[in-house]
């Protein structure tokens, strides 16, 4: 067929689309990226009744069940069954032991995890929804919709759930030297004797941690501290328990150059004024993500991005570009799973219904699954000061806390922060070994704005780590260990 059939044809797809969409047929939407964020609003709007186009590019499903959250968790459990038999020595009578024998079947197992998952919750669902049509390869906005392999789709609404990548710092000589990301290290087959970690936020702290109780060898090194958004209190904390387990943390580094050795890499850095070299077998980047956002045109098409590349939206969802509209971990912010879903199916029916519903993270929780595990939900207490809160605050440790006791575990510490006129709750933050299945507590009291005497005058059930956000809301008041048990 001759080029100019082709592009009369385009134009008259083109034409008959716009009249489509004239006529009243405006609920068609684009969903570019098949991750978590993707499927959420194209199983939304999918679910009210529009034609969606889900347009992914590589392995369906996105980072959480295949690089992220999955395979990073179940491989955290497995090594904490050999820090739990280390530790049995508390409990009089019981001598415990465990052995790791063979990585690379942990690794098999985990991939089976994966395969498993991504089929159950994302390619088995495409089927479900007879509203959902499914392309296949890299999307590039165009005027009225995006072209896919050179196929144009058109719609009236476009979401961007593209997701991110990890991040690469500008280290001198990073170019030149073999390193893991959070994509990959899951995937080593052969343990390393020792590892290097540039970057102590979340994924850093929970791969470090999981590396060295499967018995490697590991230094983090950053240029804050560990966890630099959690509490002062929980960061020391969480620093000793490390130290504890062997994992060497040095902040307030100041990176100068990498290069690959004879046996590994070698990172030369600036620590309390002193030059120093530190060497591994092999080197973890762990220094945050970067949204994908190069092969879709954005700025010919009006959307404005942060600086580290997030594509900015407003409360609503949308980008600067009407009809155009941005969710997940490619806004560069709230990078937790949970959040993009959520994100994204109020931008789906944001798109379809009219703009009416806000976004809203006053209440989201956030989690590290360390061990103690990190969890925490609103505000910290610096960050209540500078929104113009007088606050006030209350920090217990676990050995107040009888679940911890009776469990022979007292590492952590609860702390709320609170308005200090209306008592009404602004923060938990929660360093315990069950501390992700207690926040929701917090979560709820934060959302319908319950204060710290509402949480203290609830009932709890009593041998729970839960229980110690009553007992932390109780001890703004009094002394909790002067009290009996079921904090009465």
């Amino acid at each position: 067929m001759p080029a100019g059939a082709t592009i009369r044809t385009d134009l008259l797809a083109e034409r008959r689309a716009g009249a489509s969409r004239r006529n009243g047929n405006s609920r068609d939407l684009i969903v570019i990226g098949a991750g978590s964020a993707g499927f959420s609003a194209a199983i939304t709007a999918a679910e009210q009744g529009a034609r969606v186009t889900l347009v992914g590019s590589g392995t369906v499903g996105g980072t959480c069940v295949n690089v992220g959250c999955v395979p990073s968790k179940t491989l955290i459990r497995a090594t904490e069954t050999l820090h739990n038999a280390r530790v049995a020595a508390p409990f009089a009578g019981i001598r415990a032991q465990a052995e790791l024998i063979d990585w690379r079947s942990c690794i098999d197992q985990k991939d089976a995890l994966v395969s498993d998952m991504r089929r159950a919750k994302y390619a088995d669902l495409l089927s479900a929804y007879s509203g959902i049509t499914y392309r296949e390869g890299p999307a590039r906005l165009i005027s009225g919709g995006v072209e896919v392999n050179g196929a144009r789709i058109l719609a009236d609404k476009i979401i961007i759930a593209t997701g991110a990548r990890p991040a690469i710092p500008a280290i001198p000589g990073i170019g030149s030297v073999p390193y893991l990301t959070s994509a990959t290290a899951l995937d080593l087959k052969d343990l390393p004797r020792s590892l290097l970690v540039i970057g102590a936020g979340y994924v850093g702290a929970e791969l470090a941690q999981m590396f060295a109780r499967a018995g490697v060898k590991v230094t983090m090194v950053c240029r804050s501290r560990l966890l630099s958004e959690a509490e002062p209190e929980i960061n020391a904390a969480l620093t000793g328990y490390f130290g504890d387990e062997g994992i060497s943390v040095r902040s307030g580094i100041t990176y100068r150059a990498i290069r690959k050795t004879e046996n590994g890499v070698a990172l030369s850095v600036e620590c309390d004024g002193r030059n120093m070299t530190i060497d591994a077998d092999r080197l973890l980047i762990a220094t945050g993500r970067t949204p994908n956002i190069e092969a879709l045109g954005v700025t010919e098409h009006g959307i404005a991005v942060t600086p580290n590349g997030g594509i900015i939206v407003d409360d609503r969802m949308r980008t600067r570009s009407a009809g155009i509209y941005a969710a997940g971990d490619v806004t560069g912010r709230d990078q937790f799973v949970y959040m993009a879903a959520y994100g994204a199916k109020l931008a789906a029916k944001n798109a379809l219904n009219g703009d009416s519903l806000r976004y809203d993270n006053t209440a989201m929780p956030r989690i590290v699954f360390t061990d103690p595990q990190v969890a925490s939900v609103g505000l910290t207490e610096t960050g209540a000061q500078a929104a113009g809160h007088a606050v006030r605050v209350s920090t217990i440790g676990l050995d107040q806390v009888p679940r911890a006791i009776a469990a022979r575990n007292p590492r952590g510490l609860i702390k709320l922060v609170a308005d200090a006129g209306s008592g009404r709750l602004l923060g938990a933050h929660i360093l315990a070994p069950e501390g992700a299945d207690s926040i929701q507590t917090a979560a709820l009291a934060i959302r319908q704005r319950l204060t710290v005497e509402d949480l203290a005058d609830m009932i709890f059930p009593y041998l729970t780590t839960v229980e110690g956000l009553k007992l932390a809301a109780m001890a703004f008041e009094k002394d909790v260990a002067k009290l009996s048990c079921c904090a009465g």
